[in-house]
């Protein structure tokens, strides 16, 4: 319960925490940074890291005080997003049968990956950009990717356009913001504010899925 508080804690307070980071560690931030957005795209298994919140928060500070660089900042955490849903979509590509092959292993249900690339045949390579900006979505999606038929050359032009977009994009936009009052005073309004935009996909989805499920009981 105290790691649960102490991680919503961070979350709602990435600003502060990154300031006191960059006290403490001075350039090694920029290796913490990419760190952290590797594993969150990287690794299946750690989908909950706080991606967008983390680039909106290195961005304001970086307009902010200086204490970031947002000309490194942004190619280094590009890199950190392409390398880690690479990794992801190798792994996928290489456990992919096995999963196929049973009905679930850990959280990974043969289901969802079959649900995934229909979902992959009907929306194309689009599907891989979008994901980018929905949690926990963003670290599934590659490795689905390599479980499924999608090829590497398809994907990878998509990854890429992919991780410029988001993390330029939310970056850049926590650089224009950075220096707002309301936006200083006021972080942790600003970042329920984008878990709410960045989770409405799932909600809508879900609810989606309900009400198709009563259509199809009547």
């Amino acid at each position: 319960m105290e790691t649960i508080k102490h991680g919503l804690d961070i979350l709602l307070h990435l600003n502060d925490y990154l300031k006191l980071w960059i006290g403490e560690y001075g350039i090694w931030i920029y290796g913490i940074l990419f760190l952290i957005i590797f594993v969150e795209t990287g690794l299946v298994v750690m989908p909950l890291l706080p991606g967008d919140s983390l680039l909106f928060a290195a961005g304001a500070l970086a307009a902010s005080d200086g204490s970031l660089n947002i000309l490194y900042l942004i190619p280094l955490l590009i890199l950190a997003a392409l390398l880690g849903d690479n990794t992801n979509y190798f792994v996928g590509r290489y456990f992919g049968k096995l999963i196929k092959s049973k009905e679930k292993i850990l959280f990974l249900k043969r289901s969802h990956i079959e649900k995934t690339e229909a979902y992959y045949s009907k929306y194309g390579g689009k599907t891989v950009i979008i994901a980018r900006f929905v949690p926990i979505v963003r670290t599934v999606a590659p490795f689905v990717a390599g479980a499924g038929s999608m090829t590497y050359r398809k994907y990878i032009i998509n990854c890429i356009l992919g991780a410029i977009l988001w993390v330029g994009g939310v970056t850049v936009l926590g650089y224009l913001c950075g220096n707002i009052p309301f936006i200083q005073k006021n972080f942790e309004l600003v970042i329920f504010g984008i878990i709410g935009i960045s989770v409405l996909p799932i909600i809508f989805e879900f609810a989606k899925a309900k009400m198709g499920k009563k259509e199809a009981a009547k």
